[in-house]
């Protein structure tokens, strides 16, 4: 926490705004749409799922439609094309960035055509806080008139070529889960150029009433408002993310340099145009057997590291759907991990975790 989240928590209390509605909830999302810039209405939900749920409906993603997703990623990027009764189409990644490939994503275009699917729309992911390949991922989208869902989920703070996540596609969402650069604990937020999309959200995530003098519903809507309580705590967090995103990048630096004469390891470097908020540190390990050996002696000295995202082509609940795959997250998978990365590391805990990787490699 940065210090005045109980200001405006308490604000909420004492004005006797709890409910899903209130000034909390307004300041949050005004907070946000002056971070991101570029004319932007935001709507503060309950999670980042219940936005990128909200999205596909907007995009008017329903039962039968295929949706072109991201493999190498949460699966809460993927679970709403089923919430809406759609088919989930997996796309590997490429390695510069570790998110969708454009070429494969072309070739899946191309061949669901031919089956006479269009897919409806294609989830991008910003994995880790490292932007994807925005410029050939937007050619992409506008040659076959395919709307993009921006999953910026770990990325705010990152910026493409000097434009926020979050801002660059056709809707964008974000999250504010516990583990994320900012948190209310839990929510989230959509995204969107459009003021009509933002208020046909706000609708859909209030239950969709309509507007009479008793409880009548023309739609069915969902139960995604953000509290104004929790929008307080958003209130502070934002008035220190700066600070999160240059704590975080410090992790990195950090761990890069001490850690680049270690044989075998390999950081993400930052592509040109990009800047990633390095929600997480991640390290390359020679193979499968190295990472265990780090996250082995890690876990006996009780810090968590984690394996990269397993890609959702191999999870066991979409095994029977289509995906292109190169071998690319598959091998991430194998030989990658998260290390410690939260933004109040000290440079104790830092020296820590490095001298336990060199002890173990070196």
């Amino acid at each position: 926490m940065g210090g005045t989240e109980q200001e405006y928590v308490r604000e909420a209390f004492d004005s006797n705004w709890i409910a899903p509605l209130g000034p909390n909830v307004n300041g949050f999302e005004k907070a946000i749409e002056t971070f991101v810039g570029g004319d932007i209405h935001a709507a503060c939900l309950s999670s980042g799922t219940a936005a990128l749920h909200l999205a596909l409906e907007l995009l008017g993603v329903g039962p039968g439609d295929e949706v072109l997703c991201q493999s190498f990623t949460f699966s809460a990027s993927a679970n709403p094309i089923a919430y809406l009764g759609a088919t989930p189409v997996f796309v590997d990644s490429e390695p510069e960035t570790w998110n969708i490939s454009p070429a494969l994503l072309e070739e899946a275009i191309q061949t669901r055509l031919k089956t006479g699917k269009k897919p409806k729309a294609i989830i991008a992911v910003h994995l880790y806080g490292m932007p994807y390949q925005h410029s050939a991922i937007r050619e992409i989208a506008e040659k076959y008139s395919i709307p993009v869902v921006e999953d910026s989920a770990e990325a705010l703070g990152s910026t493409y070529k000097g434009q926020s996540c979050g801002t660059l596609g056709d809707i964008g969402i974000l999250s504010f889960n516990g583990n994320k650069i900012i948190t209310t604990s839990g929510g989230g937020a959509l995204l969107t150029r459009h003021a009509e999309w933002k208020e046909k959200a706000v609708f859909l995530s209030t239950q969709a009433r309509d507007v009479a003098p008793h409880y009548q519903h023309s739609h069915i809507g969902y139960n995604y408002r953000m509290s104004n309580v929790l929008a307080g705590i958003g209130r502070g967090q934002m008035e220190v993310l700066p600070e999160r995103v240059a704590a975080r990048r410090r992790n990195f630096e950090v761990y890069q340099s001490e850690l680049s004469g270690v044989p075998g390891l390999e950081f993400l470097p930052e592509p040109a145009g990009a800047f990633s908020n390095r929600w997480l540190t991640t390290v390359l390990t020679p193979s499968f057997e190295t990472r265990e050996r780090i996250r082995l002696a890690l876990e006996e000295e009780n810090i968590e590291s984690r394996p990269l995202w397993k890609p959702m082509h191999l999870q066991p609940v979409f095994s029977a759907t289509p995906a292109y795959v190169n071998g690319v997250s598959e091998d991430l998978f194998s030989r990658g991990l998260c290390l410690p990365s939260g933004s109040n590391l000290t440079e104790t805990d830092l020296e820590r975790v490095m001298g336990i990787i060199k002890k173990t490699l070196l």
